[in-house]
């Protein structure tokens, strides 16, 4: 995959921010200073704000320090895409006593990550969904441990949008692995949140509580 997003700073920790989360997705881009001729083949340019008229390019997006640096990285995205915003925004949720969550945009995965908590959970989907420009928006979570995903669904329930579609989703077979990779649970966690967004699933009436019974 070619270079089409390029990182234009000379702050070091704005860099280094910037450059880990490109390299934890695997996305390729350019290191440049912001006053470097950019190739043609660039269609986005992260600098810092500071820096911002140094760089010479018509799609510049700026970087804060201080803020999360996969917003910015998730709006380059999009712009490499070429869309104004997605067509449908997924998040799939593996809920456990760690939380795997996948966010995919009209079929790509942006973002994979682990959240510790049910709370650290139920705000990345609150920051995702407020922060990824999509007409269809859902969240889907699977079933594979009812306790974790009762909890889930109804504190979901209490805070999103009532246009967000939430389903749930059948688990069977999300959780296999294949040898070698090391951090596996972290792993099997994000790898079965994709496999979770990538399937249908039953909609979840909303403000509905959700009610579990292992009864026959």
């Amino acid at each position: 995959m070619k270079e089409e997003i390029a990182v234009a700073t000379v702050s070091g920790k704005a860099y280094y921010l910037l450059v880990k989360e490109l390299k934890e997705r695997h996305l390729p881009f350019l290191s440049l200073r912001p006053q470097d001729s950019i190739p043609l083949d660039i269609k986005v340019v992260i600098t810092t704000e500071k820096e911002r008229h140094l760089v010479a390019h018509p799609s510049v997006l700026t970087f804060e320090e201080e803020t999360d640096p996969s917003k910015v990285v998730n709006e380059a995205l999009r712009i490499v895409q070429g869309k104004q915003r997605y067509e449908k925004t997924v998040i799939g949720i593996d809920p456990g006593e760690t939380f795997g969550v996948a966010i995919l945009s009209d079929g790509r995965v942006l973002e994979t990550l682990n959240c510790p908590s049910l709370k650290e959970t139920v705000d990345t989907v609150l920051k995702v969904l407020g922060e990824t420009p999509a007409i269809l928006k859902i969240v889907k979570i699977g079933d594979g441990t009812p306790r974790y995903m009762k909890e889930l669904l109804n504190s979901l329930d209490e805070v999103l949008p009532k246009e967000t579609i939430m389903e749930v989703v059948p688990e069977a077979g999300t959780s296999q692995l294949t040898g070698g990779a090391t951090h596996r649970r972290e792993m099997r966690n994000v790898m079965s949140a994709v496999k979770i967004a990538k399937r249908g699933g039953k909609t979840f009436p909303r403000k509905a509580k959700f009610s579990y019974s292992n009864k026959t």
